[in-house]
């Protein structure tokens, strides 16, 4: 039997191996010709040629005719991150066609600003979200604790619950410029 395998991981076997995590001789095995491609927010310049693609693909499939992008779709394609590397890209192009009326892709509010920086917030931990949070509440309400228009009430909170995880989590009131 003559067999060829191709797989592909984004972890870095070898280090695995040294380390015992892998099985080395599996290892061996498989590294017989690697190819490494870097991560698609690597690689900018592919982002249009991909996106062209998967617009002809999906447009074919769902039967409609998209032969514009416009300039301003590639230019914020190619400033988003990519986490999801390619398989990510084709979900939003495929979503972006589904959604598209006419012969011109339409904008793809997905990924707008406020939503990558909803994806930057998810890398934080829950000490760090519960002070952003609170800090936003409270430039909200110029920094009114308590009372009707208050952080306190906005968040659920009593006063002094606030005031207490305030000083648990380091936040204070800013001092003014003139003081």
């Amino acid at each position: 039997m003559n067999v060829r395998v191709i797989a592909a991981t984004n972890r870095n076997l070898e280090q695995l191996s040294r380390t015992g995590q892998y099985r080395p001789d599996l290892y061996y095995r498989l590294n017989v010709f690697p190819i490494h491609l870097p991560a698609l927010r690597e690689r900018e310049g592919d982002i249009p040629l991909l996106a062209q693609y998967f617009v002809r693909k999906f447009a074919t499939n769902l039967g409609k005719k998209i032969d514009r992008i416009p300039e301003r779709m590639f230019t914020t394609l190619q400033r988003y991150p990519w986490p999801g590397n390619i398989r990510e890209l084709e979900h939003v192009i495929e979503r972006a066609v589904i959604l598209s009326e006419g012969p011109e892709l339409e904008p793809i509010d997905w990924l707008s600003p406020s939503n990558q920086k909803r994806d930057m917030i998810q890398t934080l931990t829950l000490e760090e979200m519960e002070r952003q949070h609170i800090r936003d509440i409270l430039e909200q309400t110029s920094w009114r604790v308590s009372g009707e228009k208050g952080a306190a009430k906005i968040l659920g909170l009593n006063p002094t619950t606030l005031e207490a995880r305030m000083k648990k989590l380091g936040i204070a009131r800013p001092s003014s410029p003139t003081g």
